[in-house]
């Protein structure tokens, strides 16, 4: 399906669409691990952690990098739970952000969860408390999905 509306993007700019990979990681007591962004965009925002997808690097690479990268644990092999575009433009019509995030689920293996990377605070927040800390809805929903996909196949 095609957009009939018109995007300018400035000249110059970043490539756009840019591949971001999320990982929800639940422990055995159902709580998902959730960093706060500790930068740009989003700064001060609780999310899933994960990032960009670099250039040589497969999703579950990605995947298992940012998970590292951001908190300090280990994950379970990541199973797809869906693929969201994120798109903003600015008020003047510009395009501002293309991501094309592809979320994953995994269970937390091993390690003491610590903030690094793009993020500057990590929390285990229970699953059915997602949305008292997650501003964005498609990310809660992710969350549910992956809770609930994993359960069915632990």
């Amino acid at each position: 399906m095609t957009s009939n509306a018109k995007t300018k993007v400035e000249s110059g700019t970043e490539h756009f669409p840019q591949v971001g990979v999320g990982v929800v990681v639940i422990n055995k007591d159902e709580q998902v691990l959730l960093i706060r962004r500790g930068q740009e965009p989003n700064k001060g925002l609780w999310t899933i952690p994960g990032g960009r997808q670099e250039p040589g690097e497969t999703l579950f690479e990605t995947a298992h990098r940012e998970i590292l990268e951001e908190t300090g644990v280990s994950i379970s092999e990541p199973v797809l739970i869906d693929v969201v575009d994120l798109i903003r433009h600015d008020d003047q019509g510009m395009l501002i952000r293309h991501y094309t995030l592809v979320d994953y689920a995994a269970w937390f293996k091993d390690g003491t969860p610590l903030a690094g990377g793009d993020a500057d605070l990590t929390r285990w927040v229970s699953v059915a408390a997602i949305a008292d800390h997650v501003e964005w809805s498609e990310t809660v929903r992710i969350v549910q999905e992956a809770a609930e996909k994993l359960s069915a196949i632990d």
